[in-house]
């Protein structure tokens, strides 16, 4: 399979139907006061899903030909796949992060930071989706952290099997969004490595 390319929103949005089809996924994420075991700071929630393949990715799909607009396609996955947790919810273009092209898909990829309040209610309604146990089989979070081994937490978490470019959207994003630290972060990825 041929390495996924990172191409601007426009000239993406220029590659259509009948040849490709686009995707649209969103990383939701919140602040988080938190600590584990009243000790480790876990700063922020953030949200994947585990799909029905058994792969982890984020929550949305595929954008139909009836939908308005990318955002439009991925507010309905969203619904479809999250329930009536994210009535309130509304991903717009200004939280496009990255579009990336491979065998014939665009993903568009795109991030919201929440309230806390607002990802529990996600968590909570979750199982409500009509999608639920079918395309969606339940939503996680990632752990920011690295727990004394040097493996368990984040690093373990990125050895897991992630659908196309879902792991790089998510290492891209915990970097861009501040949400792990940069040294952390590289660390974490680099056991990670070792591990797949």
């Amino acid at each position: 399979m041929a390495k996924p390319r990172l191409l601007p929103r426009e000239e993406a949005l220029r590659l259509g139907p009948p040849q490709w089809r686009h995707a649209c996924h969103v990383l939701l994420y919140a602040p988080c006061p938190d600590r584990l075991f009243g000790k480790i700071p876990l700063r922020f929630a953030v949200l994947m899903q585990m799909r029905f393949d058994g792969r982890l990715g984020f929550p949305g799909g595929f954008v139909d030909p009836q939908d308005a607009s990318l955002e439009d396609g991925l507010n309905r996955e969203l619904r479809e796949e999250l329930g009536p947790g994210v009535a309130f919810l509304r991903v717009t273009e200004r939280d496009h992060v990255s579009s990336h092209a491979s065998e014939k898909v665009v993903a568009h990829f795109y991030a919201k930071q929440i309230s806390l309040e607002e990802l529990r209610t996600i968590e909570d309604r979750a199982t409500h989706a009509k999608d639920h146990g079918l395309e969606a089989m339940g939503l996680v979070r990632v752990p920011l952290y690295t727990l004394r081994d040097g493996v368990g937490g984040l690093p373990a978490f990125l050895s897991n099997t992630f659908i196309s470019c879902a792991r790089d959207q998510l290492v891209h994003a915990l970097e861009t969004f501040d949400l792990v630290p940069r040294e952390h972060l590289q660390k974490a990825v680099a056991v990670a490595q070792k591990r797949l």
